[in-house]
Parts: C-alpha cells; sequence; structure tokens
C-alpha cells in the first residue's frame, strides 16, 4: 500500500494548521506529560515561526516550529507515526536550511534526548528551572559549534 506524505511550509505571519498542530500538541501533551506551554505562547511561537509540516495523507502527522536562527521551537511526531522517519526528516529538513539547529529538551525526557543524540545533537548546557513548572533543561545544539560568539571572535582576530 502506498502512503502519499507531504511536506509544507508555514511561513511566519502565517496561522495555516495552528488548529491542526494545537491538537497534536495537545494529545502529545495529555499522552507523555511534555510539549506543556500553554495556549498563548504556542500560538505567537507559531505565527513567529517557519513550520514545516508533515501529512500522511490529509492528516498532520508532524511538525517543527523553527525560528530564523534554527531554533526549533516545537518539534512534535504523532504517536501513530513514529519510527517511520518523520521527526528525523523534519528535523534535517530544518537543517538544510540552517548550518546549526538547536532546542532545549527537559533532562528528564529520555526519549527526546536519545532521539536528538542519534541526530547528533551535543548536550551544550543544562538551564535549571528552564520550564514554567520549573523542569530543567537541557540546550541542545547540532552543527556549527563556534555560534556566533566564536564568528565574532574569529572575525575580530583576522
Amino acid at each position: 500500500m502506498s502512503v502519499n506524505v507531504d511536506l509544507r511550509v508555514v511561513e511566519p505571519g502565517d496561522d495555516a494548521h495552528l488548529e491542526e498542530a494545537w491538537r497534536l500538541k495537545e494529545d502529545i501533551r495529555t499522552r507523555e506529560d511534555v510539549l506543556k506551554q500553554r495556549r498563548g505562547f504556542f500560538t505567537d511561537a507559531y505565527r513567529r515561526s517557519s513550520v514545516h509540516l508533515l501529512f500522511v495523507e490529509d492528516d498532520l502527522a508532524g511538525f517543527a516550529a523553527v525560528r530564523r536562527d534554527g531554533y526549533v521551537l516545537f518539534l512534535a511526531v504523532d504517536p501513530e507515526y513514529r519510527g517511520q522517519g518523520f521527526g528525523e526528516r523534519l528535523v534535517e529538513r530544518v537543517a538544510d536550511d540552517h548550518s546549526t539547529v538547536t532546542c532545549h529538551a527537559r533532562t528528564t525526557n529520555e526519549d527526546a534526548l536519545s532521539f536528538y543524540a542519534h541526530l547528533g545533537f551535543e548536550i551544550a548546557r543544562r538551564i535549571d528551572n528552564y520550564y514554567e513548572d520549573a523542569g530543567d533543561a537541557f540546550y541542545l545544539k547540532r552543527g556549527d559549534t563556534d555560534g556566533i560568539a566564536g564568528r565574532l571572535s574569529e572575525f575580530l582576530h583576522r
């Protein structure tokens, strides 16, 4: 059986598919106790981001909301579609556009940490009390390891 998988991109300022993404995020939050952002925060972040959405037929299978600097605000894959490479496909799509991809993950979210490690992310630092519920986070990074501070230092020393 052939399945049609479609990648769509929603540019900043557009809220196409916002409701579908919210429902998916909330379903994951309810099941897994992650992605705990409030509606207003989620909506604002979605509208300020480029959002890469994967659809199987017409069902939202996953999405990644990404800032201009390559920071992944949200990455969500419907549990029904996990293990099929959709999360990896979304992150690779972001990496195609950015030399550095970064994100935060809860220190207790072993599935997310394993996933990101598999994709080549490294823990850059730990941030205590990062989340509204006082949960701790790791700041994860993949790609250009110098960041802007390193590039500025290199430029100034030429």
